[in-house]
């Protein structure tokens, strides 16, 4: 009786995460659209991150400020999420820095990186949806650490989610997912890093069959990416792309 008690509360457990991812990704892609239509408004400008002054101001009453880290207490989920901690609440205690083969003084990361890349990879900031060039990359290629340039993502598994941030479908070996037991991971996502330089590189969530038709259906997972931690490395003789350059549609809004 009390295994069988356990699995069902696993499997309430499952179907809620589930449930609220689909709320959440819904969320995203309404709050991705309302920045696309606010493009042509030169009022509106564009956040680069909620922890990161850069000089724009943000207007409230368009853009709602999204999160990967927090699934939404509103609606049908505000009851049943109430007692839930947030990602930032459960976020990894792990050092960015002990134990990683790759290591820099702080001062040093702040030369090597651009404040953007710095605020992410360092700190575990969150870039703005569609603030990223590699957003849109669909090239064969590479997708590197923007830090120590271990390779992370190949381009086979990057499909478009349509949240604003690039989207992969599984991670190479060089990409390590914070341990979590099965509940924590459907309910709240698990944070990614480097696992050379312990870079964060965004969330891990398991709602891939929400994308019908992608590589994340057959997988099971998205990997939700800041394109700020990357750098894409296209096969051939092309130029390596780094994500920390702003789309030209959007360039304007951050001047």
């Amino acid at each position: 009786m009390l295994t069988k008690g356990l699995g069902i509360i696993v499997f309430i457990c499952l179907v809620w995460g589930s449930l609220s991812s689909l709320a959440f990704v819904q969320h995203d892609r309404q709050t991705a659209q309302l920045l696309s239509n606010n493009f042509s408004d030169a009022s509106t400008r564009v956040y680069v991150s909620p922890n990161q002054s850069d000089g724009c101001s943000k207007n409230d009453d368009d853009l709602s400020d999204s999160s990967r880290r927090k699934v939404m207490q509103t609606g049908v989920f505000s009851l049943a999420m109430a007692g839930m901690p947030s990602r930032s609440e459960a976020a990894w205690k792990k050092s960015r820095s002990d134990g990683y083969n790759f290591q820099r003084t702080e001062k040093e990361w702040k030369s090597m990186l651009t404040p953007r890349q710095y605020e992410i990879l360092r700190n575990g900031g969150t870039e703005r949806q569609y603030s990223s060039v590699l957003e849109g990359e669909e090239r064969n290629g590479i997708y590197s650490c923007a830090g120590c340039q271990s390779p992370l993502f190949a381009s086979e598994a990057k499909f478009h989610s349509g949240t604003g941030w690039p989207s992969f479908a599984t991670a190479l070996d060089g990409v390590e997912i914070e341990p979590l037991n099965v509940v924590q991971a459907n309910l709240g996502g698990a944070e990614l890093r480097c696992q050379n330089c312990g870079g964060h590189l965004g969330d891990v969530f398991r709602d891939g069959f929400l994308f019908v038709g992608t590589p994340a259906a057959e997988s099971g997972k998205r990997f939700c990416i800041d394109g700020s931690a990357l750098v894409f490395k296209p096969s051939g003789d092309g130029e390596e792309v780094i994500g920390d350059e702003i789309p030209s549609r959007v360039q304007y809004y951050y001047n």
